[in-house]
């Protein structure tokens, strides 16, 4: 008697989020089965993966195979220019580093030219994460939403303490997507896209970032918030979860010990470059199979890497 495997579809779907504009605009979600299950239904559109650049520009990329990729470019600009020769990438993703108060402290004017030099630089889509100081993060949203306002940019992310005013500005007076940032919690992240579609935020234009953490490192929390979201949203047709969900992989991974820890302190360790990217790849691979719909990565032979495992899964 032949196996006749039951095929898993749901009637739910989690929501398309298209980012950027014209032919190199992608779409995100849109998909009613389990991640990578393409044996029960055709999956609309593969998880996409976004490479991060950072506002400090080449000196904050020291691994030999980051030098390698970018060598030649002088400015953040060039870098972006750059990336998007890599196969794979879909989107940028700019990373206000510098603009940390307790660090650089750039000023939001100069971190809004940097962004359009990016934007002018690239047709892929752009993706800003800002340096996580609320006060500082909710003025650089606001005043880079309305600067590129027609680009459909993602700001990534509003959290609980300054939704109302990212998603305000960005998601209703400049039509921007927005970011909704929880802290590895399903309630949590149910209750900020609620309150945020509330404010009038389309759910359309709401990408999650339900918080991570590198492989080894707390990683069955995400792991299980990934499995509980992605269950409501399709088995359960919650609305308030079906919004595709976007991790940004490269800046956990890369703050690890496994990742920064040079040669020489721990020479038994092996390459460091090669701890790094290894520490990127598993932590993304495991993101997607959980149910992330986008990572984001930082070095290219991480993204080379997943890019292959997306096109062999799908």
């Amino acid at each position: 008697m032949p196996f006749v495997p039951k095929k898993q579809v749901f009637n739910a779907h989690i929501n398309e989020v298209v980012l950027g504009v014209g032919d190199k605009a992608t779409a995100i979600g849109g998909q009613n089965v389990l991640p990578f299950h393409t044996f029960d239904a055709e999956i609309k559109n593969a998880p996409k993966i976004g490479a991060e650049l950072t506002d400090l520009g080449m000196a904050e990329y020291v691994m030999p195979g980051e030098k390698a990729f970018y060598e030649g470019c002088q400015t953040v600009a060039d870098m972006a220019k750059r990336a998007e020769t890599l196969e794979g990438v879909s989107f940028l993703c700019l990373h206000f580093e510098g603009a940390d108060p307790n660090g650089a402290n750039k000023s939001v004017d100069e971190c809004v030219k940097l962004a359009k030099e990016v934007s002018d630089a690239t047709s892929l889509p752009l993706v800003v994460m800002g340096c996580k100081n609320i006060e500082k993060d909710t003025e650089l949203f606001n005043k880079i939403a309305e600067a590129l306002a027609g680009k459909n940019i993602l700001v990534l992310s509003a959290r609980d303490e300054n939704y109302k005013t990212v998603g305000a500005s960005a998601g209703l007076a400049y039509n921007q997507k927005v970011g909704a940032e929880s802290a590895v919690d399903i309630n949590l992240a149910k209750q900020l896209n609620t309150v945020m579609t509330q404010l009038g935020v389309n759910a359309q234009s709401i990408v999650m970032n339900i918080g991570s953490a590198a492989a080894g490192y707390g990683y069955e929390y995400v792991a299980s918030t990934l499995d509980r979201v992605k269950d409501a949203a399709l088995k359960q047709a919650d609305t308030m979860l079906q919004m595709p969900i976007m991790t940004p992989v490269s800046s956990d991974t890369w703050g690890v010990k496994e990742a920064v820890m040079s040669e020489a302190e721990m020479p038994e360790w092996g390459s460091q470059e090669e701890r790094g990217v290894e520490m990127e790849v598993a932590t993304a691979a495991a993101v997607l199979a959980g149910g992330s719909d986008a990572v984001i990565l930082r070095h290219p032979e991480s993204i080379r890497t997943i890019h292959k495992m997306i096109q062999a899964l799908m």
